[in-house]
């Protein structure tokens, strides 16, 4: 019988692989990135004292989104976080995609919070 995998699994197979290479520091915290059919999350987070620093996501009710599952609320989500971020003063970042692959939704949101002046 042929039993096929979740994708899910997979993809958190991806992201643990991934996540033994790259950390989060003080100086350098960690953009990670969650997104679910219907919303898109980010939290900078600095893995060695084990805290979220700041974070966004398209429930944020400053955005004003009506769709959260879309390329345009995901460009917004990244904007947000960058402003947050570098009101915090943090201007580069490690920029963890979370196992999905770096297209469509991700890629947006990475550019979104390029254009609002984080570096990675």
């Amino acid at each position: 019988m042929i039993t096929k995998t979740a994708k899910n699994a997979v993809r958190k197979k991806r992201h643990a692989h991934v996540r033994r290479s790259i950390t989060g520091t003080a100086e350098r915290p960690r953009l990670n990135v969650f997104r679910s059919n219907k919303h898109i999350y980010a939290q900078l987070i600095d893995d060695v004292a084990g805290v979220t620093i700041t974070s966004a996501s398209s429930l944020d009710k400053e955005l004003n989104v009506e769709k959260g599952g879309n390329k345009e609320a995901a460009r917004q989500v990244g904007e947000l976080v960058a402003k947050r971020a570098l009101e915090e003063g943090k201007e580069t970042i490690v920029f963890d995609r979370g196992g999905y692959l770096y297209h469509g939704r991700i890629q947006e949101l990475a550019d979104g919070a390029r254009e609002a002046g984080l570096k990675f």
